[in-house]
């Protein structure tokens, strides 16, 4: 009887695992109804911000995006540099992509396909609906799936322009004229943070 209870329990548990996992494309789509959901509420704006930073911090993976941001840079850092860089790079994150979003009011994204690239990343296909202030706007998502059940948002390519590489183009470039002193880039995204 207890070799049944087990089997039966391992079982129902297996499958309650897989069923856990999440398809990209319904990762994405649940990810932009929550935010224009919440870009439709009547709060203020600080209020708007400070609830996509919560959204951020649960679908973006930060960490991965600015490590890769950072290019090559990255293997020549300290612990110590890596733990400031990370802080940073999360503080400057959260700030840029909040503000940006909140100045949008009831944005509409329809996801419209998904390419699976490999067992990491997955490319999901969506449109920004245009509205009278602006046209249609292509919009592709690299996300991350080595965990099936915690996709994570790696990188947007808008209109073919990947926001990732233009970052890191952006960093290497402040890295190239100090010199690639760490601390310059850290001075930065200190400065863009507190202002």
């Amino acid at each position: 009887m207890k070799l049944k209870f087990l089997t039966f329990l391992i079982f129902f548990l297996s499958i309650s695992s897989f069923s856990l996992s999440i398809e990209p494309d319904i990762f994405v789509q649940s990810t932009v109804n929550r935010a224009s959901k919440l870009l439709g509420e009547e709060i203020s704006k600080d209020e708007k911000i400070e609830k996509l930073k919560l959204i951020a911090k649960e679908t973006v993976d930060i960490r991965g995006i600015g490590f890769y941001t950072l290019g090559s840079k990255r293997k020549s850092l300290n612990e110590e540099e890596k733990r400031k860089y990370a802080k940073l790079f999360e503080e400057y994150f959260l700030k840029s992509f909040s503000s940006r979003l909140a100045e949008y009011t009831n944005p509409e994204i329809d996801v419209t396909n998904k390419e699976k690239l490999n067992e990491s990343y997955t490319i999901v296909n969506s449109l920004l609906k245009a509205t009278n202030d602006r046209p249609e706007i292509n919009i592709d998502w690299r996300i991350y799936t080595k965990d099936p059940n915690n996709p994570l948002i790696r990188d947007l390519i808008i209109e073919g322009l990947s926001l990732a590489r233009t970052q890191k183009e952006e960093f290497a470039s402040v890295l190239s004229s100090n010199d690639g002193n760490i601390d310059a880039l850290f001075k930065v995204l200190e400065e863009f943070s507190n202002n």
